[in-house]
């Protein structure tokens, strides 16, 4: 070993990189240390999330980086490359890490440690984190810590970082080690390889090519059609493939299989590291979670148990948070006429309540849908379960083209698509959580509900068959949430093959062991998730209504205030308040899009009330409520509201707007409409980009006309 000489100035803020194999309690050790100060958001030009984390040690400001969970430093999915990237300082807004924390799992040291021996070689400053202590007791394993201390050559602590056991130690130890020499450690690969990694850094120095660390040309030699190889700074490297390929050449004459080479010199280092070290019990204590799993993943009988804990999930997202939004609502109702009451009547008061008040209504009002589900999704993860409920249902969503962990986004979706969007960052491989997202809003959320409600009730004869057992207007609720279902499994299929082109994985996954969740990170999951979409999200919805507030309010004063004759005070009122919506711009650009939307069956009134509901879908019915005089209260269940609605009539003909065709037309484009920023929202910040808010809007706003325009004209000729 040699010692490489650190830096004499120590940099303001210590980057630390925490990487491990997948299922090691990474994320919660990222949890346990960052607690709330952090930031969620892409990696440049990929999708692949990035975490990162701030906490301050003894007076010295750190920076976490929690890293894509990977077997390997071979990188080959976008994942594994960003850690590869991240490690050699190649990404442009994440500095060089001065340290770098392993996570080994106690209970399976033989293949973490295969990762452990490539990082090693990185001449960074390392910490071996040795995490789930308990679960390697339980299973009657004995880790002699020092002498693995001494056998890496580096600080090994042992964690239980979802009880938050040895995060004291681990705090104190970062900034000691950033601050230590950096030991230089031997490669355990062949001599052969070794010498052609030589050879290849000579000829880079010899061709006037910029030189490149040794661990690159390592990973260049050894990982065959590999993310390094196909990267374009090495491309731009003339002759260096050549090269490349003429050292693996020599090195299969000389006897060594490239495949296999790597493999077998790492585990064997880690065999003889891990000699003496951990001492395995003579009987092998019974497996409670082998026990459960052949329960849990039955095909039959896992999946009865995986229905009824989905059963309780969806009723808590969709019914049992109803109380907690009904009191938001209240709350903000109660505080729109607090400040509406100190303010005097003018565009400023309306601003205020109807704008602002309003808006950061529309963002708080899906708190509580957010907050429910990741608190399940959190617990479901941390106990291990999740990942068995991706197992029996890979079977079923291998057939859209997705993997099973696709499933509980969309299942969630049908409450709120926003916290079933933000599900999908349990989802590993980047092409099925970008489809995920694309087709979860076609899931008919709770939203658009009201307006089902408002006209099936309305339009929909209340006709029973089967001795009462089964209605029209059930079938008809029925139908609408089919449309959505069937829409996300045509646009799956598309968009699987031309948009989000590539084959679905095979779907290998580790079984984690269940453990009992801790409530510190449940927690912490909650609250990062909550103040995620506040913060990120909230901005652009709270930004949108007022912009929407604008559109239907001014211009002010061209109308006339006088109330026509003999109506009542509050008739006079909604009298009002419908003809200054039909003079406003919002109005106005409901009566221009009239011809385009004429053959769904539709009039100016509903043209109107579908802009105005893009802020969120259920607006449309107060909106309507206005444009037909009945009142910006009116809800699904309003019987004034309904009435107007099978009295309305065109303006220019005198026939009725509304009937069956009609409303089976409206209620068609909201199953698939993306009448919803709060959506598009929250697609910009998983996705961290504009172009796929953008292109499900299109895409869904397309599919709504062409889907209310069949509905319409069918029905209209059968004569419904």
């Amino acid at each position: 070993m040699s010692v490489a000489a650190k830096p004499t100035t120590q940099p303001s803020v210590i980057t630390v990189a925490l990487i491990g194999n997948p299922n090691t309690g990474k994320s919660s050790l990222f949890s346990a240390l960052a607690g709330i100060h952090q930031r969620v958001g892409n990696y440049p030009g990929v999708t692949v999330e990035k975490k990162i984390g701030q906490m301050t040690v003894q007076g010295q400001a750190v920076e976490l980086i929690d890293l894509p969970g990977t077997y390997s430093l071979s990188a080959r999915s976008p994942d594994e490359m960003i850690a590869v990237d991240v490690l050699l300082g190649r990404v442009t807004d994440v500095a060089l890490p001065d340290l770098v924390l392993c996570i080994v799992d106690a209970s399976n040291l033989p293949r973490n440690l295969y990762l452990a021996s490539q990082l090693l070689e990185l001449g960074l400053p390392t910490i071996v984190v040795v995490n789930m202590m308990d679960l390697a007791d339980r299973k009657g394993l004995r880790i002699n810590i020092p002498l693995l201390q001494q056998r890496l050559g580096v600080p090994v602590i042992v964690t239980q970082a979802h009880r938050r056991v040895g995060i004291t130690e681990l705090r104190a130890a970062l900034v000691r080690v950033a601050r230590e020499p950096v030991i230089t450690r031997p490669s355990p690969l062949p001599a052969v390889l070794r010498d052609e990694v030589q050879r290849l850094s000579d000829w880079i120095t010899a061709a006037g090519h910029q030189p490149l660390p040794r661990y690159w040309l390592e990973r260049l030699v050894l990982d065959v059609g590999g993310g390094l190889e196909s990267s374009p700074e090495l491309q731009r490297r003339v002759g260096l493939s050549g090269e490349m390929h003429a050292a693996r050449d020599r090195m299969e004459q000389a006897g060594l299989s490239l495949p296999a080479a790597e493999a077998m010199a790492r585990y064997d280092w880690v065999g003889r590291v891990l000699e003496g070290v951990v001492e395995e019990p003579l009987q092998t204590p019974a497996d409670w979670s082998a026990r459960l799993d052949r329960v849990l993943t039955h095909r039959i009988w896992g999946t009865l148990a995986f229905v009824l804990v989905m059963i309780v999930i969806f009723q808590a997202v969709f019914s049992g948070a109803a109380p907690a939004m009904d009191g938001v609502e209240w709350l903000v109702g109660g505080l729109g006429n607090l400040v509406g009451s100190w303010l005097p009547t003018g565009p400023l008061r309306d601003l205020v309540v109807n704008g602002i008040v309003a808006g950061v209504g529309a963002v708080l009002i899906f708190l509580p849908q957010i907050l429910l589900l990741f608190f399940f999704v959190a617990i479901l993860e941390d106990c291990g379960y999740l990942a068995r409920t991706a197992y029996l249902m890979d079977r079923i969503m291998v057939q859209l083209g997705l993997s099973g962990k696709s499933f509980i986004p969309l299942l969630s979706s049908f409450a709120c698509a926003v916290p079933g969007i933000m599900a999908t960052r349990t989802i590993e491989n980047r092409r099925d959580r970008l489809l995920t997202i694309l087709i979860a809003p076609l899931m008919s959320c709770s939203a658009r509900l009201p307006v089902y409600t408002l006209f099936i009730g309305a339009f929909i004869p209340a006709r029973d068959y089967l001795g009462g057992w089964m209605g029209l207007q059930g079938l008809t609720l029925v139908l609408m949430y089919s449309v959505g279902i069937v829409a996300a499994v045509v646009i799956s299929w598309i968009l699987g093959r031309t948009v989000v082109r590539g084959e679905t994985p095979p779907f290998v996954m580790e079984l984690p062991r269940y453990t009992v969740p801790s409530p510190r990170v449940v927690l912490m999951r909650v609250v990062e998730s909550g103040w995620s979409f506040v913060r990120r999200a909230g901005t652009l919805i709270l930004a949108t209504s007022v912009v929407v507030w604008a559109l239907s309010y001014y211009p002010r004063g061209i109308v006339d205030a006088n109330p026509s004759g003999g109506m009542t005070s509050a008739a006079a009122d909604a009298d009002l308040a419908a003809r200054h919506m039909r003079e406003s711009y919002l109005g106005r650009l409901g009566q221009w899009i009239e011809p385009a939307v004429r053959p769904l069956g539709w009039d100016w009134r509903i043209g109107c009330a579908v802009l105005a509901s893009f802020p969120a879908r259920e607006v449309v019915i107060s909106t309507l409520g206005v444009l037909y005089q009945v009142g910006e209260d009116a809800d699904a269940g309003s019987a004034p509201l309904r009435e107007r609605l099978r009295t309305a009539t065109w303006e220019d003909t005198g026939e009725r707007v509304f009937g069956v065709p009609v409303a089976l037309s409206v209620m068609v484009f909201f199953a698939l409409c993306a009448q919803c920023v709060s959506t598009l929202a929250v697609i910009r910040r998983e996705t961290d980009s504009w172009r796929w808010p953008l292109f499900t809007f299109v895409y869904m706003t397309t599919l709504a006309y062409l889907g209310a325009l069949a509905a319409y004209q069918v029905a209209f000729r059968l004569g419904w």
